[in-house]
């Protein structure tokens, strides 16, 4: 079956939001003058949970065409 949303549902919006902040944030913690590796983890952390959400939103229908 071939979706033809090219990602633009609820669930890939909020899942690439999520993840862009998950990279904001870790490479914060990489920037900061020493390293700051909690901060980057953090960071890791968040990008977990952007996929965590995509597939929880999926399994809810909210990554189908009809939204």
């Amino acid at each position: 079956m071939t979706d033809h949303n090219h990602g633009n549902t609820p669930a890939a919006w909020s899942a690439v939001t999520l993840a862009l902040v998950g990279f904001v944030v870790g490479g914060v913690g990489l920037m900061l003058d020493p390293h700051s590796m909690p901060v980057f983890w953090v960071g890791v952390a968040i990008l977990v949970a952007a996929g965590v959400l995509f597939v929880v939103m999926d399994k809810m229908g909210l990554h189908s065409s009809g939204h």
